[in-house]
């Protein structure tokens, strides 16, 4: 048992144990290119938050991995085969009946971390932070917690080489040889402000890619995975030691 897993962990060690952070990876059920598993935002969202979890108890800090959520906002995907569609009301209230319980039984600090662009959490922990102002509602994109040009040579955001990388070293036997994949190709919005993304409208994504994914991955391999990967939850992991740390009341300075 790994005792920051909530869903190993048992009555007889909860019953005396208490935590001060706990934290809910949201992940999402949709094609990742043609090489890479529909599971690949949730295989990423439970492994990050185990390592990082580990990383973060060993240093002392009391913190609790809930049961990763395998749905996310896929609302530009309607189109795309058994790509799962949670809308983003929701999770609001998922999110909000969870609140409420670490509320009521005295976990006071909140982390969402997030596996899927789709997802945006920040508009609904605004409001449950009016709701619930005695909580420390956090949210991170775990992806863009390092600079993946120090890693990988492809720029992509989905099934792309950082992706593919990650799930060759975590979870081999479920990509397919990479001459399988698709080349990522991505069609760019023809509207100058989309395009300079300081303007937003949500991708149509059967025209905007052919084969689902967005990011060359054929530069792909294992063991630029498992670097990134431990770098990655020792950068998280330290986010949720500092949350453990912090006084609600001193959070500036």
């Amino acid at each position: 048992m790994r005792p920051y897993i909530l869903a190993e962990n048992n009555w007889k060690n909860l019953k005396h144990q208490r935590f001060d952070l706990a934290v809910l990876p949201w992940g999402a059920t949709e094609a990742h290119n043609y090489h890479m598993p529909y599971g690949t935002d949730v295989f990423e969202a439970e492994s990050i938050a185990a390592g990082a979890g580990k990383f973060a108890w060993e240093k002392g800090a009391k913190v609790v991995i809930l049961p990763v959520l395998p749905f996310g906002v896929n609302t530009g995907q309607s189109d795309i085969y058994l790509d799962i569609n949670m809308n983003p009301s929701t999770q609001m209230a998922i999110l909000k009946d969870i609140v409420t319980v670490l509320d009521r039984q005295g976990v006071k600090k909140f982390l969402i971390l997030n596996s899927h662009g789709g997802n945006d959490f920040k508009t609904m922990l605004r409001e449950l932070g009016l709701q619930f102002p005695d909580m420390l509602l956090v949210t991170c994109n775990w992806y863009q917690a390092l600079d993946k040009s120090l890693y990988f040579e492809e720029a992509g955001d989905h099934a792309d080489e950082m992706e593919t990388s990650l799930i060759m070293y975590l979870h081999s036997r479920l990509v397919l040889p990479l001459e399988e994949a698709g080349e990522g190709k991505e069609k760019k919005s023809v509207i100058p402000g989309i395009r300079e993304k300081w303007a937003w409208a949500e991708r149509k994504w059967s025209e905007v890619t052919q084969d689902t994914g967005i990011g060359n991955p054929k530069k792909s391999t294992a063991e630029k995975g498992e670097r990134y990967f431990h770098d990655v939850c020792a950068k998280v992991g330290q986010l949720m030691i500092d949350l453990c740390k912090v006084d609600r009341k001193k959070m500036y300075e």
